[in-house]
């Protein structure tokens, strides 16, 4: 079966430039419940070395995804994100901490990982806590978001 056989109609794809094997290992090991579900090796005439990995899909907590190895030619940027959900701010700490490690933090709970690649990590309650103005106002100065401190605020 290949890669693209049961898999989601739209299913995020991933540009790496020849790391997608060290990426997928890493996503793995961040988000639970997740799994490796298939690669594709490189034919004879294809770019990069015949038999080297191509794509690897793969699967974080219930969603599919595609990694490519696919040479320098792109890189990601902030126009596109994922979003973590997180339950309580032990969540929020454990994510920001290993998706962080290796990358920078950016403002408002977003954050670069080691790959560039952009991700949000965020309270389930964030939209109704913002929508107080002195919240908004006490997101706007975090970099990553504490809860404690946001219902501080839109109870203030």
């Amino acid at each position: 079966m290949s890669t693209l056989e049961g898999s989601s109609r739209i299913t995020p794809f991933l540009w790496f430039d020849s790391n997608a094997e060290e990426a997928v290992e890493f996503y793995l090991s961040v988000f639970k419940n997740s799994r490796c579900l298939g690669e594709q090796r490189t034919p004879e005439g294809g770019r990069g070395p015949k038999g080297g990995v191509l794509t690897i899909s793969f699967e974080l907590d219930g969603q599919r995804f595609t990694a490519l190895n696919g040479g320098p030619v792109f890189k990601f940027t902030e126009a596109i994100s994922f979003v973590v959900r997180c339950d309580n701010q032990q969540e929020v700490d454990e994510y920001w901490s290993k998706l962080s490690a290796g990358g920078s933090e950016i403002q408002c709970g977003w954050l670069k990982d080691k790959f560039g690649l952009s991700w949000q990590i965020v309270p389930a309650r964030l939209p109704e806590l913002i929508n107080h103005p002195k919240a908004m106002q006490a997101m706007l100065r975090m970099k990553k978001l504490d809860i404690a401190e946001l219902e501080r605020a839109a109870q203030s």
